[in-house]
């Protein structure tokens, strides 16, 4: 049998649109910006404002503030305050790194030529390895988990040339097109079957759909507007169906149903999560599957409930 295996990075344009190929998905491919100091700038600002975005209230503190953040994170005792005061020293190295890149960069634009050993790169550097490690005290703004990728972006986007960068970005997009299919496909299994929720299959499934397109658009596409549009349409639609209840009068039946419509809605914020962000999210994706499992054993018992012993 002749079999042809697609490489990953392979590209090709399919529906007159370039696509790039990376662990089972054909990725909508962008011309990486030309590799410069000032690309490098506007990207990682691109990346500090996209992070902050996605983490916890509170972390965005100004560069000039990171000697009295870290003082105060060194003083703090109580483990729970010592994390945000964590979360809070690595947004401030976070904003110490732009600062440092956006003075090299007008330094630049004056004809002060700026090699990659000079000692304010290197202190970059630190500053982003420093908030790196720090991220992981870090929580999205669902407080579910922090999103770790989004701290080394800019990291490798300052240690690696654009358009490695933006090969790296694929590799990610096709890891997080994979949870949202398999999300949604849990989804499906989970309630497709139950008399609560017939018809939920086609719901789930455009809004997954919707979703992946979201995640492979960047912003600045001409196409976001529709884009995001048919995307949040989705989303909307997902979470306004109801469950039936007709027949369904015992307790544990009406339980059941509010259960789960609970779960379509965390199944559906879960989804949009990952989606805005372009990167995974395990540790929600793996207890929101536990849950659905939970859910459909419920379930099964109620439908199958076991004989009572004489």
């Amino acid at each position: 049998m002749n079999t042809t295996v697609t490489a990953n990075g392979t590209k090709r344009v399919i529906d007159g649109v370039e696509r790039v190929f990376y662990d089972g998905y054909w990725i909508k491919a962008y011309e990486p910006p030309a590799d410069s100091l000032r690309m490098k700038r506007q990207l990682i600002e691109g990346l500090t404002r996209r992070l902050f975005n996605h983490v916890e209230h509170g972390i965005n503190i100004p560069g000039r503030r990171l000697a009295e953040t870290r003082a105060s994170y060194n003083a703090e005792q109580d483990p729970d305050r010592k994390r945000v005061k964590g979360a809070m020293l690595a947004g401030a190295l976070f904003n110490r790194a732009t600062d440092i890149f956006t003075k090299l960069m007008e330094m630049q634009e004056l004809g002060i030529e700026i090699q990659t050993d000079n000692a304010l790169m290197r202190e970059c550097g630190f500053c982003l390895q420093e908030a790196l490690n720090l991220g992981k005290l870090v929580r999205h703004r669902s407080g579910e988990e922090g999103i770790d990728e989004l701290w080394g972006e800019p990291f490798r986007a300052f240690s690696i040339p654009i358009e490695a960068f933006y090969d790296s970005r694929y590799i990610k997009i096709s890891q997080t097109l994979r949870d949202i299919d398999r999300i949604g496909g849990v989804m499906v299994e989970t309630f497709a079957g139950s008399r609560f929720f017939e018809g939920i299959e086609d719901p789930t499934l455009r809004f997954t759909e919707a979703a992946k397109v979201k995640c492979e658009t960047l912003r600045t596409d001409p196409a976001i507007f529709d884009v995001w549009a048919d995307f949040a349409v989705a989303a909307e639609r997902l979470a306004s169906v109801t469950p039936r209840l007709a027949g369904a009068t015992a307790p544990e039946d009406l339980q059941l149903a509010v259960d789960g419509m609970n779960l379509i809605v965390q199944g559906r914020d879960l989804v949009s999560y990952i989606t805005r962000a372009r990167v995974p999210m395990p540790k929600s994706t793996r207890e929101y599957v536990e849950r659905c499992e939970y859910w459909r054993s419920g379930l099964c018992l109620r439908l199958h409930p076991s004989p009572v012993a004489p």
